[in-house]
């Protein structure tokens, strides 16, 4: 008698069925990130237009991005909470409304002040659409096609990512200021009119069960439950160590190496800038399709960009003379575009570990850990830049601090996280064995 497979990503009973119209309504969904990560990563190709506009130091320009990842990372928990409550329509419809204010009220902002206020806004609504992305995912497609569901949405936000390097770049500089920004936001009115018509939390006859909601002592309990989950924990560590890097150099700080630093052109730093995107694209895929063939390969994925990009940074950084050469800013820029698929590993610890009723929660508590991580890098760069009349080698070196932290707690977790693993998914066949006919 052969022994039934025990891969969290096998089929389990009343998966939901996918098809063309999963992908179609999932598709609106992941067009709603699509625009946010527009929104959210514009301030990279215009850090140094911001700093003359508003003329501010480098760490005041820090806080744009900081402020923004700040109200970002604190609302994931209540986002999460929301998702599991509410539903994903009503979450991602509040998100748009959100971010398409803060990206408006950027574009048209005086002051410095003004312009803060507006990126907190934006980094509210953004907040709201990656979890309800997930939940919507998990809500329309079969359990096994959850890692590659994941790294579609990382896909679809590095699309964002790179629509912000290549186009919005050009139209600041071709119609300046106020019409790029407030133009962009357009797009957020398109995906809100999408979102309202179209968007169904689940399909016909997969309604999820109903579950009592008690106010406060609920919240408590969803929080605690899915904290005391290892497989949670491990993924907000393996999320906080693996993101950051990529997304520090490409919201901010990647710009201001690469020309500051680097004595490079805006014109070939923003094609660097590109390539980090084209690496997160396809290693996206790559990462994807391995994982949902073999799920023990997530570990070592996460562990290995890890290393790969501790490794590039420092070669990068005590590289002798003035400036890197350009064949070591291309591997660099290409290692940090793996950093992205491998941050999307951290969901794939925290979904096995949780059941459908606490997945927004656990996403939240995940996705807090690479946003933390980059809120305290560009705060820390900045503060460096600032200390050390912009000497990048000391700042950046930063990097290796968190990198350091995060996989302390990884190896802390791992054995944890994977046993605890083990003895759901035997519960669940068990369960499923028993089940009557």
């Amino acid at each position: 008698m052969s022994r039934p497979s025990l891969s969290p990503s096998a089929a389990l009973p009343g998966d939901p069925p996918g098809g063309r119209r999963a992908l179609a309504v999932w598709g609106i969904g992941v067009s709603v990130y699509f625009v946010a990560v527009i929104f959210r990563t514009s301030l990279g190709v215009a850090g140094l237009d911001a700093a003359d506009r508003f003329h501010v130091s480098a760490s005041a320009l820090s806080t744009f991005s900081i402020l923004q990842l700040l109200v970002y990372a604190g609302m994931q928990i209540p986002v999460g909470l929301l998702v599991d409550r509410l539903g994903t329509k009503k979450v991602l419809t509040l998100g748009v409304v959100l971010f398409t204010a803060g990206q408006i009220g950027f574009a048209l902002a005086p002051s410095y002040g003004m312009a803060l206020a507006s990126r907190a806004l934006l980094g509210c609504g953004d907040a709201m659409t990656f979890i309800s992305v997930l939940r919507l995912g998990t809500r329309w497609f079969p359990a096994r096609r959850g890692p590659l569901i994941a790294q579609f949405a990382g896909l679809a936000g590095m699309a964002g990512n790179l629509v912000s390097t290549l186009v919005l770049a050009r139209l600041l500089h071709g119609v300046g200021w106020t019409a790029a920004f407030a133009g962009s936001a357009v797009a957020g009115l398109v995906v809100l009119v999408l979102t309202l018509l179209f968007l169904k939390d689940h399909p016909d006859g997969h309604e999820p069960e109903p579950f009592p909601h008690q106010g406060a002592a609920y919240v408590r309990r969803q929080i605690a439950a899915s904290w005391r989950e290892p497989g949670t924990r491990l993924g907000l560590w393996v999320h906080f160590t693996t993101q950051f890097p990529a997304m520090v150099f490409l919201l901010l700080w990647g710009l201001p190496f690469l020309v500051e630093a680097q004595g490079l052109s805006r014109a070939t730093a923003g094609d660097l800038l590109t390539l980090v995107v084209l690496s997160n694209m396809v290693v996206g895929l790559v990462y994807g399709q391995i994982v949902a063939r073999h799920h023990a390969a997530r570990l070592p994925l996460a562990l290995g960009t890890v290393l790969a990009t501790a490794a590039v940074w420092a070669t990068t950084l005590i590289f002798p003379g003035e400036h890197a050469p350009m064949w070591l800013l291309i591997v660099l820029c290409t290692v940090l575009g793996a950093c992205g698929p491998a941050s999307m590993l951290g969901f794939d610890f925290a979904r096995p570990a949780n059941p459908p009723e606490r997945q927004g929660t656990a996403s939240g508590i995940t996705n807090m850990g690479g946003f933390v991580a980059s809120m305290t890098t560009l705060l820390a760069v900045g503060v460096l830049l600032d200390l050390t009349n912009d000497n990048y080698r000391i700042a950046f070196s930063a990097v290796f601090v968190l990198q350091a932290l995060g996989l302390t707690q990884i190896f802390r977790l791992r054995a944890r996280a994977a046993r605890r693993e083990r003895e759901r998914l035997v519960a669940s066949r068990v369960e499923t064995v028993h089940v009557p006919a």
